[in-house]
């Protein structure tokens, strides 16, 4: 059994882990309450957006984007991974890569070949472990999501589609639902299908000023970019979350240990004063 001396030190250690776990949920917790009111802000833009680009793959304009063309046969496919530059968020990361990680190997047995763009550290660092094929990527993302930030990396990827060296786009990314559930989304967004994005019935046409190249072109690089910082909000927020229920269970786990060390302290303590007792009777019997 461990001496007295020995088990306050391991108090000691597990006392200091649980002043930093309560700490670090503190500070997610505030935090996550930002990341939330950015990712809410968000949504009603990205929505709208979407719903516009949906109903305008239905259209008929006297110019179609290559973004509106659907392509047959896919030989080759981008995926755009979105993961948090920090550990100690729980299976947060976990998730969304296991699942991205999944469909490149069906992907993969079907003989299509995958492009990849990291946007934070832990998605970049899991696709160089597993030699994947990595385009372009970001880190040090911060705590805020700036666009500036992002257009770099991604149009990488937007201009091997345009160049046809990839034929499917895809955004992977995790959605907050709330505090304490955060689900793994894969979703494909080129080639833009109204179908898929589940538009509304019935279809609209537009009128376009000053032509409809110049007002579509900038349409789908605004959807793009709406798609994207909006996937970044959405895991700020989840990451935040994640991070904060992981350290309060961090720091929940933290006291139990504590509390059985010091029933083990106890016990120990107890155990030397009965023997010294016994040693002080034994001797006091044998004069």
């Amino acid at each position: 059994m461990a001496s007295g001396k020995e088990i306050r030190t391991k108090i000691k250690s597990v006392q200091n882990t649980q002043k930093i776990t309560r700490a670090m949920e503190m500070v997610a917790a505030s935090k996550m309450r930002k990341a939330q009111d950015r990712m809410r802000a968000a949504r009603p833009y990205g929505e709208k957006i979407r719903n516009v680009a949906a109903h305008l793959s239905h259209a008929h304009p006297e110019y179609k984007h290559a973004f509106l063309i659907q392509r047959e046969g896919a030989k080759r496919v981008g995926v755009i991974m979105v993961t948090s530059d920090k550990g100690l968020c729980g299976g947060l990361n976990t998730n969304v890569t296991r699942m991205v990680l999944n469909q490149m190997k069906t992907w993969e047995s079907a003989g299509v070949g995958v492009d990849a763009c990291a946007l934070g550290g832990k998605g970049f660092g899991f696709l160089q472990r597993m030699g994947g094929s990595v385009l372009s990527h970001v880190t040090g993302l911060g705590d805020t999501p700036h666009l500036e930030k992002l257009i770099g990396p991604v149009k990488v990827m937007l201009d091997a589609y345009m160049d046809g060296q990839i034929d499917e786009l895809y955004l992977g990314y995790t959605r907050f639902i709330n505090t304490m559930k955060q689900e793994p989304v894969l979703e494909k967004i080129l080639p833009l299908s109204g179908e898929e994005l589940g538009s509304a019935k019935g279809h609209w046409d537009y009128i376009y000023e000053p032509d409809a190249k110049s007002v579509i072109d900038e349409l789908m690089t605004r959807y793009i970019e709406a798609l994207v910082y909006q996937a970044v909000s959405e895991n700020m927020a989840s990451e935040q979350s994640a991070r904060m229920v992981a350290m309060k269970a961090a720091s929940d786990n933290a006291g139990n240990v504590i509390d059985e060390l010091k029933l083990i302290y106890n016990k120990t303590r107890q155990a030397a004063i009965t023997k010294e007792l016994s040693e002080i009777v034994a001797g006091a019997a044998a004069v």
